[in-house]
């Protein structure tokens, strides 16, 4: 490869797994010139469009974020679908390597009787919703007075308290009028999260949990029964800080009185989804079985069966990343097959796809919270630039040639400085109301707002 231009990198979504990446790569002694590449018109993937928006403080990583998209070494070019207006063998010819990290953003399934009813939905779609996501519809169904949320993880946490906080107590946020309207208009009075093993094996962090407690509106309720542990439990406990205050949480929950505030969050342990139940194609309840420790923090089924009166079952049981044109994808296990970030031909293989790399959760499947995407970034960078001097190098690698391509094609792509253009529009709508901002859903209109 030519050494006496900078290396070219193209990074294939703009959340912060490929800002990581981005930032790894400038950190190393390498002179770098890195292309994010993003579906979406504005950047952040999941802060953006997966984090509840009553959740300010995750969102300030953007700020950290926003310091390594400031480097003139990185381009952001957004409102490009990778596989329709650019392609792996275009990328090619432009870069000496190519980064994915796209993340996860589609729900994973639960093989149970009734997921398909009307009123059974995807956790995924419904945070997009909230979130204002372009590609999602503009109203969601919120008619449930009482409604359930499968998963113990810090999604259905989101999932829970959305569903159970009032329109008015999120208009603060920067939620858009059509969420807003949807929410002031949400029947919710009952929500019941649950979980299929005990307090001790719970996903949710303490923060997140403990926040549920914060609003005026939401009573959380814990029943003294569901807190058991057996000794793998204990030993989970002893094992982890953040697994000892959760369970500390719950006890003091299950043992506080109820008070009177209007909406009720339940929070079950040891029930097993096993059917949601439906009327004339429409979910009217949810069937668990009970469950009981086994020694080792696992459950098994007692053969006890309780239905629940619901109306809507939302399941949060996990994302699921979607396979990724001209690239190999391990079905199984939603990634893309890789030996520690570098592509490999398939789920069975160690033959590497030269110069093709992945970070993030597409690399390692959607585990783990924002930050843990920095060491996967860092793994896949350090195994880029060992192999580097091997690469083939870019038959066009200028500047401008992908920027001359994508016009050509008359793809309407964004940048970073249409980025801060977007970020004063949304602030400016929502100046007039004493918000922080109001964000804009529909693509067209992020688009206009980001040109100059």
């Amino acid at each position: 490869m030519n050494e006496t231009r900078p290396l070219r990198v193209a990074i294939v979504g703009a959340g912060p797994a490929g800002i990581y990446a981005a930032d790894a790569l400038m950190k190393s002694d390498t002179d770098v010139s890195i292309d994010l590449f993003e579906r979406m018109p504005a950047p952040f993937g999941l802060i953006r469009y997966g984090v509840a928006p009553d959740h300010p403080r995750i969102k300030g990583i953007i700020t950290a974020l926003h310091k390594v998209l400031d480097k003139p070494q990185v381009r952001l070019l957004g409102n490009i679908d990778y596989g329709t207006d650019i392609t792996l063998d275009d990328l090619r010819r432009f870069y000496d390597a190519v980064i994915f990290s796209t993340g996860a953003n589609a729900d994973r399934a639960l093989n149970i009787p009734g997921i398909d009813l009307d009123g059974s939905y995807g956790a995924a779609d419904f945070v997009s919703w909230y979130d204002g996501h372009p590609d999602v519809p503009r109203t969601w169904p919120l008619d449930a007075e009482k409604v359930a949320v499968l998963g113990v993880g810090n999604v259905a946490l989101d999932v829970a308290r959305v569903l159970a906080k009032t329109g008015d107590e999120l208009l603060p946020t920067e939620i858009p009028a059509n969420v807003y309207e949807g929410l002031k208009a949400n029947k919710a009075l009952e929500v019941h999260v649950f979980g299929r093993r005990g307090p001790a094996q719970a996903k949710f962090t303490p923060l997140e949990l403990r926040e549920l407690d914060h609003s005026p509106n939401i009573e959380v309720i814990v029943a003294p029964e569901d807190i058991d542990y057996d000794e793998g439990s204990e030993a989970a406990r002893r094992g982890s800080k953040q697994v000892d205050m959760v369970a500390n949480t719950l006890q003091d929950w299950a043992i506080r009185d109820v008070g009177n505030r209007p909406h009720k969050l339940f929070l079950h342990f040891f029930e097993s989804p096993t059917e949601i139940l439906g009327e004339n194609g429409k979910v009217v309840g949810l069937r668990t079985e009970r469950t009981e420790l086994d020694g080792t923090g696992n459950v098994r089924g007692t053969g006890t069966y309780n239905d629940w009166d619901v109306q809507a079952v939302y399941r949060a049981v996990g994302y699921l990343s979607q396979n990724i044109a001209q690239l190999p994808f391990d079905d199984q296990a939603g990634t893309i097959p890789n030996e520690a970030g570098r592509v490999v031909e398939s789920p069975s293989s160690t033959t590497p796809v030269p110069a093709t790399y992945v970070t993030g959760w597409i690399k390692r499947g959607p585990v783990g919270l924002i930050g843990h995407t920095k060491g996967d970034a860092n793994e896949t960078v350090a195994n880029l630039l060992e192999d580097a001097p091997g690469f083939t190098g870019a038959t066009d690698p200028d500047l401008d040639a992908v920027t001359t391509f994508l016009e050509d094609k008359k793809v309407p792509f964004t940048t970073w400085d249409g980025w801060y253009r977007l970020d004063a529009h949304e602030r400016s709508l929502g100046e007039p109301e004493g918000r922080e901002r109001v964000k804009v859903v529909e693509r067209e209109e992020m688009v206009a707002a980001s040109k100059e």
